[in-house]
């Protein structure tokens, strides 16, 4: 496993091309639809001696939402769902950092979805940290946690003919992070 130096506490920017920020959740109760948002920005402030001290806060552009179907993408914008053009961000604010294992960490905090805000944990992974061939320190960081998108007043849905509904309410998010230390020159 990597270890966590103490050379890693600072200021960490996350790398928006080699980060993604995902999701995958239930399409008429049979498949699974995926999707990303392309527009994230991210910083880390990390203090290892201390974890508790780090934070995190992350910025998400909703009309950049991407599941491979412009049809379903420009839905998904809509009041029906994230309500864009009233909400166009989605963040989350880091209260609180706890280490539970060597390299595993819960990041505590508060995710807004269309205005409503909500405490959650994320269970995250350090994967690694390496410096990159440009020079820069760069770390790794995989999670994802499970959501009700009611909870954040994404609402919509429609009745399927057996019973069911079109898009569950569980979702999943997915996290793989690179972030890109920033050094004092």
């Amino acid at each position: 496993m990597p270890e966590l130096s103490p050379e890693l506490s600072g200021e960490w920017r996350f790398d928006p091309s080699h980060t993604r920020i995902g999701f995958s959740t239930r399409h008429a109760m049979v498949t699974k639809v995926r999707g990303a948002f392309n527009d994230i920005e991210g910083v880390a402030y990390v203090d290892v001696d201390n974890p508790a001290n780090s934070k995190v806060s992350v910025k998400i552009n909703v009309a950049s939402i991407d599941t491979r179907s412009r049809q379903r993408d420009e839905h998904l914008r809509t009041n029906d769902f994230f309500d864009a053009s009233h909400h166009p961000y989605i963040t989350f604010e880091s209260t609180r950092i706890d280490q539970v294992g060597d390299n595993s960490f819960i990041v505590n905090g508060n995710l807004t979805i269309r205005g409503v805000t909500r405490e959650l944990g994320i269970p995250i992974e350090f994967m690694g940290v390496e410096r990159d061939p440009s020079g820069q320190l760069r770390a790794g960081f995989e999670g994802s946690r499970r959501i009700d998108r009611q909870q954040f007043g994404v609402k919509w849905n429609t009745a399927l003919d057996s019973g069911g509904l079109l898009v569950s309410d569980k979702i999943t998010l997915e996290f793989e992070v690179s972030a890109v230390k920033v050094e004092k020159s």
